[in-house]
């Protein structure tokens, strides 16, 4: 039993690693992985793992962009540390809206959209609803220069707005990465820059959201047994490992292509949770 449930947390690590950073909702996946693959262990641990395993893809970021992100680098100028600084700025100011919102109002999500009856419609209509907006924004985005091309080019006024779309991901099936991507092409901001961005405010939000329900957690008493921490263990590292292939996957991707596909990918796969739900009940 316990080789099974080993089995299944590999298995939500590679789900984890490979949704997180592309456009069609990490959450999304999971909640159907669960329902198809149900972990054998306490509610309350589960819940807490599907969050904490999200270490595994913020340490991939920290690994690939640890120039990039470190200010304190002696290979960079000062003006580059000043620029490094400025952008860590804008990333945690583009993390205000969603970090705020998500801490007040995480207890009425959880029991407004994560409910038995409520994930499955909300989670289908989503992927539909967003996976639609991606193709119409690619088509009328389609041969405009972008506004913006750098991450270090954001203002302040820009991490705002791109953060403000990030609240939408509150919502399951939504996607954090898709939102923020979704919100920076419609503010002309270029493929790549958007992805990039979406990454680095991915690490506050992440370490926040893990670190909250790993409060509720403890607070609540519940004990762990050692294979439920092996379990962890094995679920962050694969979610790791396959997060550095998913995020150099996607950079090379929007380098040649639009998100034009990851929307009709998300519109079959709503219709598929949708057909499942209706089915179901």
């Amino acid at each position: 039993m316990e080789f099974l449930e080993l089995l299944k947390a590999i298995l939500i690590g590679i789900v984890q690693g490979i949704t997180e950073w592309l456009p069609v909702s990490s959450t999304g996946h999971m909640i159907l992985f669960d329902e198809l693959f149900p972990l054998n262990m306490s509610e309350d641990f589960k819940d807490f793992f599907l969050v904490a395993i999200q270490l595994g893809s913020i340490l991939a970021v920290c690994v690939l962009y640890f120039h990039k992100l470190n200010p304190l680098s002696r290979k960079k100028s000062k003006a580059e540390r000043d620029a490094t600084w400025r952008l860590w700025g804008n990333v945690l100011i583009g993390c205000l809206p969603a970090g705020i919102l998500g801490v007040l109002l995480d207890d009425w999500i959880d029991a407004r959209f994560y409910s038995e009856t409520a994930r499955f419609p909300v989670v289908g209509t989503t992927l539909l609803l967003y996976g639609i907006a991606f193709i119409a924004v690619e088509r009328l985005r389609r041969g405009k220069a972008p506004r913006l091309g750098d991450v270090h080019a954001f203002t302040w006024r820009d991490a705002l707005l791109v953060g403000g779309f990030q609240v939408l991901s509150l919502i399951p099936g939504t996607s954090r990465s898709g939102s923020t991507i979704l919100g920076a092409s419609l503010l002309g901001i270029g493929r790549s820059a958007a992805a990039e961005f979406s990454f680095f405010m991915a690490l506050p939000v992440m370490a926040g959201a893990t670190l909250l329900k790993g409060l509720k957690f403890l607070l609540s008493g519940v004990g762990v047994t050692g294979a439920e921490i092996g379990i962890l263990i094995a679920g962050v590292l694969v979610a790791f490992l396959v997060s550095l292939v998913a995020i150099r996957f996607l950079m090379d991707f929007v380098r040649r292509h639009s998100f034009e596909a990851f929307g009709w990918y998300r519109i079959a796969l709503g219709g598929v949770v949708l057909l499942y739900w209706c089915l179901a009940k």
